[in-house]
């Protein structure tokens, strides 16, 4: 029996407890007065029949407040994802802890399919780049963004020649492209150059 019933159940008993007074009193006119009083104030006390003192509004309504879900190795979004000054967010559990993925690469993220893409899982939070921009390295790349050149993601060989030659700090710059297929294998754009792949061979060829 929930508190309403129980609550309901003691003031009828009061009440009726309260009337075989006033059937008890007699005819007398002080007996009876002194017994109406007496169940005017047990009503009171508990209310009047069929209402309760305590409504569920006063006991406040239940809010469900979305969390993070650490699922191993999974995406986890606050119910919707939050979004502010640097955009959408997700967090992500990973072996290394709860790492967030945010602002333009989040989109870029979850436009190739998120965790489930073959970027993967990130591997550390986001950092700064040169002149404003923002990179993230995932299992399988890592996504680039500037102002100038949009998100874009490198992985592979091609990546590693990029970096080898100093990455976004370096004069190939921010990608300004994904990788695509060309004649033979991919290549990548940047804004001070391209990176080819041909038959296993890496190209770096400058502006």
């Amino acid at each position: 029996m929930n508190h309403f019933a129980r609550r309901t159940a003691a003031g009828s008993a009061a009440v009726l407890a309260a009337a075989g007074l006033l059937l008890a009193a007699g005819c007398s006119d002080e007996n009876k007065d002194k017994a109406k009083d007496a169940v005017a104030s047990v009503t009171s006390a508990v209310g009047a029949p069929g209402a309760s003192s305590t409504t569920e509004q006063d006991m406040g309504a239940m809010t469900t407040t979305p969390g993070a879900e650490t699922t191993s190795g999974s995406e986890t979004t606050s119910g919707a994802a939050t979004s502010g000054a640097a955009g959408e967010s997700t967090t992500i559990s990973t072996p290394n802890g709860d790492i967030t993925v945010s602002g333009e690469v989040y989109k870029k993220y979850m436009a190739v399919g998120g965790a489930t893409s073959p970027l993967g899982a990130p591997e550390e939070a986001q950092e700064s780049g040169p002149n404003g921009g923002q990179y993230q390295d995932f299992a399988g790349g890592t996504v680039y963004w500037s102002s100038d050149s949009g998100a874009h993601i490198v992985w592979g060989d091609i990546r590693e020649a990029w970096e080898e030659n100093g990455g976004a700090n370096g004069t190939l710059g921010y990608p300004t492209s994904d990788e695509k297929d060309i004649t033979g294998g991919k290549q990548s754009d940047f804004t001070g150059g391209t990176i080819t792949w041909v038959n296993g061979e890496t190209t770096v060829t400058p502006k």
